[in-house]
């Protein structure tokens, strides 16, 4: 028999926000002026990367010479002008899912390969960060996702056991990562639809985050 659920951990970009189209956006401009065009449709590959990780990755792709910081630097001002022009907005049910979470007694955590600073605007200008017990971001942990370090230290930071607690992800290398933390996970997807490896690491699936509701009630 599963232990009783206590937490509900969720990953940020592209499960609570709409905001991986907002930095896939940002990618092709920053690439486009730096000489190299499409570079938005590597996205696909480096979702739950943090900024490490997504370095070595363009390095692999392109070779040494990749201005990563440059690049870094560059597609954050453009990430910032695009969110002040055009916000980012939250995903559907982020706010019901929240508030039926602290009603019910769930301890909330957050793990999101994001920079805190970054994470802790976005939250904020959301208007969501005070729902959330705990959070693990990015700049906390040595190896990114799919590592389980992040929902590792999630589950630490809550004091709940990894078996006591559910990740919510949207992608696939989150998945991996909540799954090797011996965790149970639910996939919202964004970006990128699970292929049979994610469904079969996933505990279930959910086309949206107001479905995890009705999931929680079952």
């Amino acid at each position: 028999m599963e232990p009783k659920i206590r937490a509900l951990v969720f990953d940020m970009d592209g499960l609570l926000f709409d905001s991986e189209r907002v930095v896939q956006k940002s990618w092709y401009i920053a690439g486009e002026r730096l000489g190299y065009p499409g570079i938005g449709d590597h996205i696909y590959h480096t979702l739950g990367f943090n900024v490490v990780r997504r370095s070595e990755y363009f390095r692999s792709v392109f070779g040494e010479e990749f201005p990563g910081e440059q690049f870094n630097q560059m597609t954050r001002e453009i990430f910032h002008r695009l969110k002040e022009k055009e916000g980012v907005p939250k995903k559907p049910g982020v706010e019901a899912l929240l508030s039926y979470g602290k009603e019910h007694g769930y301890l909330l955590g957050l793990a999101t390969s994001s920079r805190r600073e970054y994470s802790t605007h976005l939250l904020q200008d959301g208007g969501i960060w005070d729902y959330f017990d705990a959070a693990v971001f990015g700049d906390m942990v040595t190896n990114a996702k799919p590592d389980p370090e992040i929902y590792q230290k999630a589950c630490e930071a809550l004091g709940a056991a990894p078996q006591e607690a559910v990740a919510l992800e949207d992608s696939p290398n989150g998945i991996r990562s909540a799954h090797a933390a011996g965790m149970r996970t639910i996939v919202v997807p964004d970006l990128v639809q699970p292929d049979g490896e994610i469904r079969r690491l996933c505990t279930w699936q959910c086309a949206s985050l107001a479905d995890v509701i009705d999931l929680l009630n079952a």
